[in-house]
Parts: structure tokens; sequence; C-alpha cells
């Protein structure tokens, strides 16, 4: 299992209905879905932030730059 964790939550991401964990079976499937995340959270969250991807192990971990 691949773990995709939110390092620091932000206001913007707590009022989203983004999950801070979550596991997925496949490593692709999981870089894609952490990918996904961080491109929706430096679209439409306010600006102030910017999140990248981090990869750990089996874990991807988004953070904020």
């Amino acid at each position: 299992m691949f773990k995709i964790i939110v390092d620091r939550e932000c206001g913007c991401f707590k009022r989203s209905n983004l999950q801070s964990s979550t596991e997925i079976a496949s490593k692709d499937e999981a870089l894609m879905k952490s990918l996904e995340m961080v491109n929706h959270m430096n679209d439409e969250f306010c600006g102030k932030h910017k999140f990248k991807v981090e990869e750990a192990d089996n874990t991807f971990i988004i953070k904020m730059q």
C-alpha cells in the first residue's frame, strides 16, 4: 500500500472535501492522485501557499513550499 499524506493543513484545506491521509494499492495511482490533489490545491485554494509532492519510501507527502 502507498500513502498520500498532507503535511500541514491550511485553512483552505480544512474547508475543502479533501482527505489528509489516503492509502492506495498502486504506486502509479498514488502518485497520480497526489499530483491531482496538488494541482487542485494550487489552482483552487486562496493562493497564500503553494504545494508540492515529495516521495519518501511508500508515502507521497504533500507539503507547503
